[in-house]
């Protein structure tokens, strides 16, 4: 057989990744802001295109705008964007789509706190990025999420922990613990409800709060008047001890969070508004404040095209012209899709927001993508950087995808957090001559409804600082309970 070159007519498939599709794909995963700045820039290049009321001819294709959670809230419009799932996964196969799509990492995530204040990174946005890192579980993260957003510029929190508890149908005293998760936060100080519970946070982190640092904290209107010496005969120091407590608290920042950029600046504004219905349901609806409106400007056109005598100049405005209808029609299928996949997980996560965190089951993004029959890479995206306004407060959509345990006669499975809030009101009530073993907790769970195995129940209690059976037999008995 003769070996040498020759040609081959072969024929294969191949995904091509077209600027329609890769905008269309970095426009699911835009936040409010991100897109409002890349509709500015689409205005300023596009001449075609101007801000307004998108007109549609056909009634039938306006995008729904409230949906009532039901059987079947989720499948009512067909017209949400659905990506062939090889496209959606190209950037994690080949590195490229995050810089062309200006979504990647870049070096501001690894400045320092005064270059973040002065690049504009919020306090809001500096706490939340450090949740992930120190929360137990995804239930404390929400409540230190909304602790995080009732904070004020200057880093205090304004609002009461009982009506934070109350909003969130969370136990206050769970609450007191996400706020010392915040307290522990980077800057020191932050999530204090007082001046001096600011300065003693910080000077707990520097080590100094002994009990001479904490009668002088306790006593700042003093050291507001000027009495040093009825100051330090109070803190029992000598003169060279108290000038160094002195100037140590006057080191500490009374106001940590005004290091960094005002909330005014980059508020988060919610994409969906959930209200309660007449009936005792639920609607949801776009937020209409935050949804930019593009029109073609059609006598702008017609003028256009009447000066374009030669075939390059009608190529370039045709260009323009399809350039903006697909931008429209984008921006249309964006928030249909933003839309179907909030009403199915607000269908999932029903109990949450009938009864707070303890109501919250297991959800993840399969469950919502088959539900909407869509991609898990589309919900991704779609569930990222987007937020959901309810009556117990903002949240963002990817806080109600969470891990959980099977749970006998329901409909799925029952969050992790959900038997926790058990697992903590079972030990929170037992006899104190009776002291539930991990044994005992799984028969009492099993007997609930949950499958769950003994592993778990340790895992879990562990996890939320609860004690072994031992532990608590002897806890117990020297409080005296």
């Amino acid at each position: 057989m003769a070996l040498g070159p020759r040609l081959d007519l072969r024929q294969s498939q191949s995904l091509v990744m077209t600027p329609q599709l890769q905008q269309a794909i970095k426009l699911l995963a835009l936040s409010n802001l991100e897109l409002e700045t890349y509709v500015t820039e689409a205005l300023e290049a596009n001449p075609l295109l101007e801000a307004g009321e998108v007109q549609r001819e056909d009634s039938g294709s306006e995008p729904d705008t409230s949906s009532e959670i039901a059987a079947d809230s989720a499948d009512s419009d067909g017209d949400a964007l659905d990506l062939d799932p090889a496209a959606l996964d190209h950037d994690r196969d080949t590195g490229d789509w995050s810089a062309q799509s200006g979504l990647a990492g870049s070096e501001d995530d690894f400045l320092e706190a005064g270059e973040r204040a002065r690049n504009g990174i919020t306090l809001a946005e500096h706490l939340h990025a450090q949740l992930p890192g120190v929360a137990r579980d995804a239930r404390e993260a929400v409540i230190a999420a909304r602790i995080i957003g009732e904070l004020d510029d200057a880093g205090y929190l304004t609002a009461p922990l009982e009506g934070i508890a109350a909003d969130l149908g969370a136990p206050v005293t769970e609450t007191e613990r996400a706020l010392e998760l915040v307290q522990s936060l980077d800057p020191p100080g932050i999530g204090a409800r007082t001046l001096g519970e600011c300065l003693a946070l910080q000077a707990k982190e520097a080590d100094r709060y002994d009990p001479c640092m904490a009668r002088l904290i306790d006593n700042l209107d003093l050291v507001a008047a000027g009495e040093f010496s009825r100051l330090r005969r109070m803190c029992d120091v000598d003169d060279e001890d108290f000038a160094e407590m002195l100037a140590e608290l006057r080191s500490y920042d009374p106001k940590p969070g005004c290091a960094y950029g005002r909330d005014d600046d980059s508020a988060v504004v919610p994409d969906i508004l959930m209200t309660r219905a007449k009936d005792g349901g639920w609607d949801i609806k776009l937020n209409e404040a935050s949804l930019p409106r593009l029109v073609v400007n059609r006598n702008y056109y017609v003028k256009l095209k009447d000066g374009c005598t030669d075939k390059t100049s009608r190529g370039w405005l045709d260009e323009q012209l399809g350039e903006a209808n697909w931008l429209i029609k984008a921006l249309d299928q964006r928030q249909k899709t933003i839309l179907k996949t909030a009403a199915a997980i607000a269908k999932h996560q029903r109990a949450f927001f009938e009864k707070g965190v303890a109501g919250m089951r297991a959800l993840t993004l399969r469950e919502v993508a088959e539900d909407i029959e869509m991609h898990e890479s589309t919900v991704s995206r779609v569930t990222s950087n987007k937020y959901l306004n309810c009556p117990r407060g903002t949240f963002e959509l990817k806080y109600f995808f969470s891990s959980g345990v099977a749970s006998a006669g329901s409909e799925g499975a029952a969050s992790s957090e959900a038997v926790k809030a058990r697992i903590k009101a079972l030990t929170d009530a037992e006899d104190p001559k009776k002291i539930l073993s991990d044994d005992k907790l799984v028969e009492l769970l099993t007997g609930e409804g949950f499958e769950i195995a003994r592993r778990t129940v340790a895992k879990y209690r562990e996890a939320m600082g609860i004690g072994s059976s031992v532990q608590r037999r002897r806890a117990k008995k020297l409080a005296g309970i």
